[in-house]
C-alpha cells in the first residue's frame, strides 16, 4: 500500500487571455528539430491561394514534445472510444482536404 504522505497533488491554475480565447484555426502542422528544441508550426492553408500563413509557432524541448505526443495518443484514443474511429485522409490524390503539395518537415 502506498503511503499517500509522500504524494504531493499541485493544482496548476492556467488563465487563457481574453485575445486568446477564440483560439486560431489551423488545418497543417510543419514540425521541425534541431538537436535542442521541436518546432511546431500551425498553418492555416486555403484552396487555390499560393501562400499560407502561420497562424502559431510552437517552440518545445524534445521531452516536452514527447509529453505532447502521449498525450495526444491518449486523447485520439478516448475521442475514438466515444465518437469512432478517425480516418486521416491524404492531402493530394484527392480525398484530402487539399490537393496540392504539402511542405515537408525535417525529420
Amino acid at each position: 500500500m502506498e503511503n499517500n504522505k509522500n504524494k504531493t497533488n499541485k493544482e496548476i491554475q492556467i488563465e487563457v487571455p481574453n485575445d486568446e480565447m477564440q483560439g486560431r484555426y489551423a488545418n497543417l502542422a510543419v514540425i521541425t528539430h534541431s538537436p535542442n528544441d521541436f518546432f511546431l508550426d500551425m498553418i492555416l492553408l486555403a484552396p487555390n491561394t499560393p501562400k499560407a500563413r502561420v497562424q502559431s509557432r510552437i517552440i518545445m524541448t524534445p521531452e516536452n514534445a514527447k509529453q505532447l505526443l502521449i498525450a495526444l495518443n491518449e486523447n485520439i484514443r478516448k475521442y475514438e472510444a466515444t465518437f469512432g474511429q478517425i480516418t486521416p485522409r491524404t492531402p493530394g490524390n484527392g480525398n484530402g482536404p487539399i490537393n496540392f503539395p504539402i511542405p515537408q518537415g525535417q525529420a
